[in-house]
């Protein structure tokens, strides 16, 4: 593994060169990788492994989207295509075990049952087995027990491969019952396309993903954007106006910029006005945040947010009540604003 230095602290990671892609094809050429749901994730990471040469294989239900999207991104049914997962997982080696985590915990009595010695359990998120307290699912000892998670959605996983640039992973054994699970997993690391892996445990994983996803990753920043949008329109500023300066200066000129050179590049290289600002306010933003987020990393931690995913998402009506909830944001000003200003951009004006 490389040694880099993180900010001052040194960690090990596992990067193309030491691991090539040629390598993780010697790993895997003998292996079946069953995909188990063709959601963000299943799409991402099976049409990668397809395009990089490894035998894959969807274990899907059929008649439902997942099923259609598969069909459409031309894997065949009876060939690399079942509508019964039994018959993918008896066919694998490795078992990629990508529904979502309701769907996990309801599909674990079948997938037990078809498990067996010396396959690889393979899991993108630690949420099922660091709470198996409340998901019930226990892997038999005799398989390889892995993770590889990436940093990025499904889509994202597939567009950056296609973009040539791939996207981080983290990876981590939970159980090696062969004596291979961390090649095997490092191998399919780089075979979804990672730009490099680096170590974790299951439960580091999925405290981070989940504090992650409902702070700056997605619930803070849609909280805040809303925040400072409803006051610049209830201060007397158009729409047009409180939208741009709160969403697309952000999403199509700062956030760009701060992902390619950093924070403390952005700090550096803005107005002197916008800087003095910037650096205040920082620190009244993290004053005010830190508490409700060590409040959300509690909660992660003690299991009430896996509590109200599981017990919400697994609802007979949760399809309805979800619909109903995203309409509420598309339908909202805001971000009907948004619909009309991405389509003004330059690249949207027809020629």
């Amino acid at each position: 593994m490389a040694t880099i230095n993180f900010g001052g602290v040194k960690e090990e990671v596992v990067t193309r060169d030491e691991f090539p892609l040629s390598k993780a094809q010697e790993v895997l050429k003998n292996e079946v990788v069953a995909i188990i749901g063709y959601g963000p994730q299943g799409y991402g990471q099976s049409l990668n492994m397809r395009d990089n040469g490894i035998n894959v294989i969807i274990g899907q239900r059929k008649g439902g989207k997942g099923w259609k999207d598969a069909v459409t991104d031309g894997w065949v049914e009876g060939k690399n295509l079942f509508e019964n997962i039994e018959e993918a997982i008896q066919k694998a080696t490795i078992v990629q075990y990508l529904l979502s985590d309701a769907g996990q915990k309801a599909q674990w009595p079948l997938v037990q049952k078809y498990l067996k010695k010396g396959q690889a359990l393979y899991f993108s998120h630690g949420f099922s087995i660091v709470f198996k307290e409340q998901t019930g699912i226990i892997p038999p000892k005799d398989v390889d027990v892995v993770l590889v998670a990436p940093k990025g959605s499904g889509r994202t996983v597939r567009t950056n491969f296609l973009a040539g640039s791939g996207i981080n992973s983290s990876f981590a054994i939970f159980q090696d019952a062969t004596g291979k699970a961390r090649t095997r997993t490092i191998a399919c690391g780089i075979a979804i396309g990672s730009g490099y892996l680096f170590p974790t445990t299951f439960e580091k994983e999925v405290l981070s993903d989940l504090v992650g996803e409902r702070g700056v990753l997605m619930g803070a920043i849609a909280g805040l954007m809303k925040a400072q949008y409803d006051v610049l329109r209830s201060m007397g500023h158009s729409p047009s106006e409180a939208f741009n300066e709160t969403v697309e200066e952000a999403t199509q000129s700062l956030y760009p910029l701060v992902g390619k050179n950093g924070m403390d590049w952005m700090f550096a290289a803005c107005s002197t006005t916008a800087q003095r600002g910037a650096l205040d306010w920082s620190k009244k933003f993290e004053a005010v945040n830190k508490p409700l987020f060590e409040l959300l990393y509690r909660d992660v931690k003690e299991g009430v947010e896996t509590a109200r995913v599981l017990n919400t998402c697994s609802a007979s009506d949760y399809r309805e009540k979800l619909d109903a909830e995203l309409a509420l944001w598309h339908e909202s000003e805001m971000w009907k604003t948004g619909e009309a200003v991405r389509s003004l951009r330059p690249e949207n004006w027809k020629k």
